[in-house]
């Protein structure tokens, strides 16, 4: 075993005491406990004075007592006026005037300005109405000192909380500021790659489709115009189909298609050479819009699939309700042989499938099934369409 120097050992552990310091002091449960201590620390000085005054206490009591006080200065951040009303009892009852300061200035700090102000007008009140009865300790002979010694610390301590709260708003608000401007930043970045992307790609789409054209004339008559035409057609339909994508995807005119965008899919398929066998169930239909076009995008990967791994084989796709789930099934059967040529696949449909129907609360599985490849998607019904 190799021997490790003691100094080595003693600067980890520093080091990791320092970290562990440092994330507890800066909690926020920390800072309330090192609140409480403080206002403990300071009513103890009260103690002796307490422990001679008629009240019932001895010095151990008294402390006992100044220490739930301030124990309750830990629930500041959820329950302010729990220690609030306590720091209330304590006034009335011990004439202790250290805990409502820390209990106003919670209220303002962590409740905004109305609860502030609420309770400030509470606390003087209920000190005027203690100030008349006969027992208040050494109060002042007048109201001018009375107000001159009770409300300055009510309003000093409730004001500093407020200032804290209004900075709080203040850092919360330049936050959200910065994280939009981060966000719009990427936006701004996707916009320009998305039309890059739409000149670059666009164009060589229209490229091929124009080409596709020219020898689709050329070959007239000939057994190869039919497949000239559907070449072209497909250039064009292709580039329209990244200009709705990238170019105009904030708009809802060319939003992503529901349920009812299927028979065209189902059309497209069988131009391609994979017939479609399509089940939509009644009770399908209803389910919310946007699970609709989720559902669209999942059955449109797996007819693009079939028709590049599978190519000329039946694809049959149901849709049902099963429960509060919709189960949603593409099922091809496996081809006989490979393709005699390796199909375009960037390999990332199935991963986009499945991540989209999970984020939707959704499972999806794809695999070989029994000679046949089956895609099952479980998706929450969620709330209704219309």
């Amino acid at each position: 075993m190799p021997f490790v120097p003691v100094s080595y050992v003693l600067r980890r552990v520093i080091a990791v005491g320092r970290g562990c310091a440092h994330r507890w002091a800066t909690s926020p449960r920390a800072l309330d406990c090192i609140t409480a201590l403080s206002a403990f620390s300071l009513m103890v000085l009260d103690v002796p004075g307490l422990a001679r005054a008629d009240n019932a206490l001895t010095g151990l009591t008294a402390t006992l007592v100044l220490a739930v006080g301030a124990a309750t200065l830990v629930l500041r951040r959820r329950l302010p006026w729990v220690p609030y009303l306590v720091a209330l009892v304590l006034l009335g009852w011990l004439h202790e005037l250290t805990l409502i300061q820390f209990a106003l200035y919670s209220l303002g700090r962590f409740r905004g300005r109305w609860t502030g102000a609420l309770a400030t007008c509470g606390y003087i009140v209920v000190a005027y109405a203690l100030f008349t009865l006969p027992g208040w300790p050494e109060h002042p002979a007048s109201l001018s000192g009375f107000l001159g010694l009770v409300v300055p610390i009510g309003v000093l301590a409730c004001g500093v909380g407020i200032a804290a709260y209004r900075a709080d708003l203040v850092r919360a608000l330049e936050a959200q500021r910065a994280e939009t401007a981060a966000l719009q930043a990427v936006q701004d970045e996707r916009t320009s790659v998305a039309r890059d992307v739409h000149d670059l790609v666009g164009r060589e789409l229209t490229v091929l489709a124009v080409r596709a054209e020219v020898l689709s004339a050329r070959s007239r008559g000939t057994d190869w115009q039919k497949d000239f035409e559907e070449l072209a057609d497909t250039a064009r339909r292709a580039h329209l189909m990244l200009n709705d994508t990238i170019v105009h995807r904030a708009d809802e005119r060319t939003a992503t298609p529901g349920l009812e965008g299927l028979p065209e899919l189902a059309r497209e398929s069988e131009r391609m050479g994979s017939p479609v066998s399509l089940h939509i169930g009644e009770q399908a239909r209803r389910i919310s819009p946007l699970r609709q076009s989720a559902v669209y995008r999942v059955v449109q990967e797996c007819l693009t699939n079939a028709a590049k791994h599978a190519p000329g084989e039946r694809v049959t796709v149901t849709m049902a309700l099963e429960g509060s789930r919709l189960r949603v099934t593409a099922r091809n059967a496996l081809p006989k042989s490979a393709p005699p040529r390796a199909p375009v696949s960037s390999g990332t449909g199935t991963f986009s499938m499945r991540e989209r129907v999970r984020s939707m609360g959704g499972t999806l599985t794809a695999a070989p099934q029994g000679g046949a490849y089956e895609v099952v998607a479980l998706l929450p019904v969620g709330r209704p369409g219309p």
